[in-house]
């Protein structure tokens, strides 16, 4: 009897509030299951990159120590030809005027970027505030 009834009643198409309830839900659904997959990404690609900086900071550490290891041998082998307390002198009047030339080309690095304000930015929106003003008056004086 059920299916005399379906086949005399026409199949029933949801309306177009129903419709759009559906779309509603699976839209907010879709949303949630993105920022979920999203979140997840994040948090691997956090943990990648906090052990590669974990890394690259030990490999830091370790080129710092082989620095101070050649700078001992430079002494060492400068204190074969000279008195090795004049060879120590060298190795550190050199380490003195490099950290120094350092410092003098990363104080003007940091004179340069300051102010850290994106000047040509505000510089561009300016100009865009000036001509959308300039069209405005235009168009009242027209």
């Amino acid at each position: 009897m059920t299916d005399t009834r379906e086949r005399l009643e026409p199949t029933r198409q949801p309306s177009t509030a129903e419709l759009v309830s559906q779309l509603s839900e699976q839209v907010s659904t879709l949303v949630r299951d993105e920022l979920a997959l999203a979140r997840v990404e994040m948090t691997e690609k956090g943990k990648r990159a906090g052990k590669g900086a974990g890394l690259l900071g030990g490999g830091g550490v370790l080129a710092l120590y082989g620095l101070g290891a050649l700078l001992f041998t430079i002494g060492a082998l400068l204190a074969l030809v000279m008195p090795a307390w004049l060879a120590a002198l060298i190795v550190t009047v050199v380490l003195f005027a490099a950290a120094g030339v350092a410092a003098l080309l990363g104080k003007k690095q940091v004179q340069q970027a300051v102010p850290p304000a994106p000047t040509a930015a505000v510089d561009s929106t300016k100009r865009d505030v000036q001509t959308v003003k300039a069209a405005v008056q235009e168009g009242r004086s027209a």
